[in-house]
C-alpha cells in the first residue's frame, strides 16, 4: 500500500512521466508491435551511460565543492552585470560537465540563497541560468541527453563530437554573454559570503573527479557495462546515500521516450510527415528546431534519428531548439519550477526567443562558411 501511494504521488507530481505512460497506452493500441519487441526500441547504451553520469554528477554535488566554488565566485562580483555574467558562465561550464539538468539543481538554489543576502533580480537571473545551461551543454557529448544519444549513434570519439559542436556552441555562448551584459545593469551589489561555512567532503570530491575521466575513457573504448557497473559498485560500497539521492525515475522517462517515439515512427502517416519536415530549408537543422518547439528537443532528437543519420545537423538543430518556447528544453521547465518566482513565463519567452533568433542566425552563417 505504501509503495502504491509513493507511485501515485510521483505520477501526479511528474506530469511528463504521466503523459508518457498515457501515450504508451494509446500507441500500444494503434501499433501492431509485439510486446517482446519493445526493449529493442530502447538505446540501452545511452540509458546505461546516463545512469553512470547521474551517479557521478550526484557525487560531485553531494561533495559540496560546487556550492563552495559558486559562493566564492559570486562573492567576488560587485555589480548586477558582473554577477549575472559570472552566474551565466559558471552555469554554462558546469552544464558541459555534469549535464544541463543537474547543473540547474546547483545554480538555481545557489541564486535563491544569495537573494536572501542581497537585493537581486532573482527572476531574471533564473531565466538566464536556463539559457546558460542550454548554451553550455551544446558543446559536450555528455552535456545534455540529446548530445549523449547522438554521440552514441554517430560512433565518433568524444573529441570529434566536441569539435563538430564547437562552432555553434561558441556562437551561442558569445551571443548569450552579450545579451546578459545588455539585460543587467551596473548597479552595485554587496554580498558577504563566508565560503568556509560550506564544508567540502574531500574524499568524495577526489573520487568523483577521478572517476569522471576514467568513466568517459571506458565508454570511449566501448566498455560501457564495465564503466557503469564499476561506478554503481563503488558508490554502493562507500557512499550509498549518493545513490539514494539520484532521481532514478529519469531513466524510466527516457526508456518510455524511446519506446513511445519508436512506436510513433511506425504509424503509417509519420514517414511522409517527416519527409515534409526535412524538406524545409535547412533540412535536419530546421526540422529539429521546429519539432523541439512542439515536443521538446530530446524526444525530437530521438524521433528524427529514426529517419536521418545526419547526426551533427540534428545535434545543431536540437540544441538551438532548446531556446524559443519553454517546452523546447526540459531544462527550461526545471529552472522555472525550481525558481518558484511568479510571472516568469512571459519574460522568459521574451529573452528565449531572442536567443533562438540569434542562434538560428549563427547556424546559417556557420553552415555557409564551414
Amino acid at each position: 500500500m505504501q509503495l502504491l501511494r509513493f507511485v501515485y504521488s510521483r505520477l501526479t507530481e511528474d506530469l511528463l512521466l504521466l503523459a508518457l505512460l498515457l501515450g504508451f497506452a494509446l500507441l500500444a493500441v494503434f501499433t501492431s508491435i509485439e510486446w517482446q519487441q519493445l526493449p529493442g526500441l530502447v538505446d540501452w547504451h545511452t540509458i546505461a551511460i546516463l545512469a553512470g553520469l547521474m551517479v557521478l554528477s550526484r557525487g560531485l554535488e553531494d561533495s559540496g565543492a560546487l556550492v563552495r566554488v559558486g559562493h566564492w565566485l559570486l562573492g567576488h562580483m560587485h555589480t548586477e552585470r558582473q554577477l549575472a555574467l559570472a552566474i551565466v558562465l559558471f552555469a554554462a561550464l558546469l552544464s558541459a560537465v555534469i549535464t544541463n539538468d543537474v547543473a540547474l539543481f546547483i545554480v538555481v538554489p545557489l541564486t535563491l540563497s544569495l537573494s536572501r543576502l542581497a537585493s537581486l533580480p532573482v527572476g531574471r537571473l533564473i531565466i538566464f541560468q536556463a539559457l546558460a545551461v542550454n548554451a553550455g551543454s551544446a558543446v559536450s557529448p555528455i552535456g545534455n541527453p540529446q548530445n549523449l544519444y547522438l554521440w552514441q549513434r554517430s560512433g565518433d570519439s568524444f573529441f570529434t563530437f566536441m569539435g563538430q559542436m564547437l562552432p555553434i556552441a561558441a556562437w551561442i555562448l558569445v551571443a548569450l554573454l552579450l545579451l546578459t551584459a545588455l539585460a543587467f545593469t551596473g548597479r552595485r551589489v554587496d554580498i558577504h559570503i563566508h565560503a568556509g561555512s560550506h564544508p567540502v567532503r574531500r574524499e568524495l570530491l577526489r573520487v568523483s573527479l577521478m572517476c569522471f575521466p576514467l568513466f568517459l575513457l571506458l565508454v570511449e573504448w566501448g566498455l560501457i557495462s564495465i564503466a557503469v557497473a564499476g561506478v554503481l559498485a563503488l558508490y554502493m560500497l562507500f557512499w550509498r546515500r549518493v545513490l539514494q539521492g539520484v532521481d532514478w525515475l529519469i531513466l524510466l522517462i527516457f526508456v518510455l521516450m524511446f519506446i513511445n517515439l519508436g512506436l510513433l515512427a511506425r504509424l503509417p502517416f509519420m514517414p511522409p510527415l517527416v519527409d515534409t519536415l526535412l524538406a524545409l530549408p535547412g533540412a535536419e537543422i530546421t526540422g529539429a528546431v521546429a519539432l523541439s518547439q512542439v515536443i521538446s528537443n530530446v524526444p525530437a532528437t530521438i524521433f528524427l534519428a529514426e529517419f536521418s543519420d545526419h547526426w551533427y545537423a540534428l545535434a545543431w538543430g536540437a540544441n538551438v531548439g532548446g531556446f524559443g518556447l519553454v517546452i523546447g528544453s526540459l531544462a527550461n521547465l526545471i529552472a522555472l519550477r525550481l525558481g518558484r518566482q511568479p510571472g516568469l513565463w512571459l519574460p522568459f519567452h521574451g529573452w528565449s526567443v531572442v536567443m533562438l533568433l540569434a542562434s538560428l542566425l549563427g547556424v546559417f552563417m556557420l553552415r555557409t562558411i564551414l
